[in-house]
């Protein structure tokens, strides 16, 4: 019967490993995709005759710390005011509906045609603002702009000419961060966020394949929202789900990699947290609504693996669990040269150096020189344990979505952060909370003795990779409960007075 638990034991270890190899492999195609299209750079067929009228539409909930600066920087956007509304949806129940209110004033003040939309209910979430704001909404394209996001100025001439081809839908901007070097986790951020949008969404866009609006940063052209039935509030990722909607009604999507648009990273651990668990939900109730409609289309099938891909993404993380349970030594037979060669280095391939070039490439396409990408490529083994360390929050909201759970839209607390030295202290804005912390505390502690396993049996090849998961798992619970601790242990806690770092 030991043996019999063994091998079943052994099975489902490298049936996960497989899986995780499957999601590795998928990352190698889209590294050579990216460098296959790299050149390809989109160019608009020629210039509007006429600028057209542009709403931009700013979905607001509780931003106290960023509104300000959100519109401002829309106030100084180079473009005719005749043409260009603003709408300020906001849905908050602190301070930031006097600061909008007050922001209104001044923008009307200086001659812009600026609306000021403050619901009492939240009904849809960032959703139900979008599609409420669309009735009033005077422009033929909306530009969308979440509280965070700084604008240049020349954005919309940047995007506006490439509507003079009829058929396209939308255009994506790739992500900047203003506050990238404030700590260790902000680094780590950008890396995962460039590795998305420099390579995984310039593949996609110039490949012909299906991508996603990003939900802020794009330019969508009104008629498409409408004929793709508009904004849906029955995920909460209602950007992932109309861009597939309206690709499936023959819209085309243009990313413009090379277009950037500003944005704010989370300082602080469990606002991070907060932010992955809403995607990785969002994404697989998209991929329960959406996947079955575009298997059954007459896409072709390079679409069809792509959108498997792509939706299911999330599901590793449900796999990555696994591996942490099954990856016990003292279950696996002694290490032979036939396994190694077989199914260690293969899966090794698959899986750990498809990371690594992932997001070597992303830098690299970011940044061209030498020096600079290598300098933050040196980040790469903090992202690959925080990616571990996460795999507890984003399974967890992974098995959410698979069990049909509702949950509201939980905004990522932002705080104004931009330089190294600025710190925010006694923040209104609170995280998601989760139980996930505690689990994390048991896999680090689990992990601590799979490495004192190792290393008294000498199993060198596989400690490096436990000692990886262990610190994911403890850095991960630590940044999350650091601020909590306080607050358990004193009271009021010390916790509301420290600074939002790592």
């Amino acid at each position: 019967m030991g043996h019999l638990a063994t091998t079943i034991w052994i099975l489902c270890y490298f049936g996960v490993l497989l899986g995780l190899a499957g999601y590795g492999l998928h990352r190698y195609s889209m590294i050579y995709l990216y460098w296959k299209h790299s050149r390809r750079k989109p160019e608009p067929d020629g210039c509007l005759d006429q600028l057209p009228h542009v709403t931009v539409q700013l979905p607001i909930f509780n931003e106290l710390y960023v509104v300000r600066r959100l519109i401002e920087s829309v106030s100084k956007i180079n473009y005719p005011k005749e043409l260009l509304q603003i709408q300020i949806l906001d849905d908050s129940t602190d301070e930031t509906r006097k600061i909008c209110a007050e922001e209104e004033s001044k923008l009307r003040a200086a001659g812009y045609d600026v609306e000021l939309i403050q619901r009492e209910d939240r009904e849809g979430f960032k959703a139900g603002a979008l599609e409420n704001g669309m009735h009033s909404a005077k422009g033929e394209y909306i530009y969308i702009l979440d509280a965070d996001f700084v604008p240049g100025p020349e954005i919309l001439h940047q995007m506006i000419h490439f509507f003079t081809d009829e058929r396209v839908g939308m255009i994506q901007t790739r992500w900047g961060h203003i506050n990238r070097k404030y700590s260790i986790l902000t680094r780590v951020q950008a890396l995962f966020l460039d590795g998305h949008h420099a390579v995984e969404q310039t593949a996609r866009s110039r490949s012909g394949r299906f991508f996603n609006f990003n939900g802020t940063a794009g330019i969508w052209r009104k008629s498409a929202i409408v004929d793709s039935g508009g904004w849906e509030h029955d995920t909460i990722t209602e950007d992932l789900d109309l861009s597939y909607r309206a690709q499936m009604k023959g819209w085309k999507f243009i990313y413009l990699a090379d277009v950037v648009t500003p944005a704010e990273l989370p300082p602080d651990m469990n606002g991070f947290k907060t932010q992955q668990h809403r995607w990785a939900k969002g994404s697989i109730q998209t991929c329960r609504k959406i996947l079955g409609r575009v298997l059954r289309s007459d896409l072709p099938w390079i679409i069809k693996f792509e959108a498997i891909a792509h939706l299911t993404a999330n599901f590793a993380y449900l796999l990555l669990i696994l591996l942490c349970v099954l990856v016990n030594p003292a279950m696996h037979p002694e290490s032979g040269w036939v396994r190694t060669v077989l199914l260690d280095i293969p899966i090794f391939c698959a899986t750990t150096i498809s990371v690594g070039l992932f997001y070597v490439t992303a830098q690299i396409a970011i940044n061209p020189s030498p020096l600079k990408w290598i300098r933050e490529i040196l980040y790469l083994p903090v992202l690959l344990a925080i990616g571990i360390g996460m795999s507890i929050n984003n399974g967890k909201a992974v098995l959410e979505a698979i069990l049909g759970k509702e949950s509201d839209f939980v905004r990522t607390p932002k705080y104004g952060i931009e330089k190294k030295d600025k710190v925010v202290s006694k923040s209104k804005y609170k995280a998601l909370k989760s139980v996930a912390p505690f689990f994390e505390i048991l896999f680090f502690l689990y992990f601590s003795y799979l490495v004192i396993h190792a290393a008294a049996n000498s199993n060198w090849f596989v400690l490096p990779f436990l000692v990886l998961f262990q610190l994911g798992f403890f850095i991960v619970a630590y940044g999350s409960l650091r601020y909590l601790l306080p607050d358990f242990l004193n009271g009021e806690g010390k916790s509301k007075d420290e600074p939002i770092k790592i």
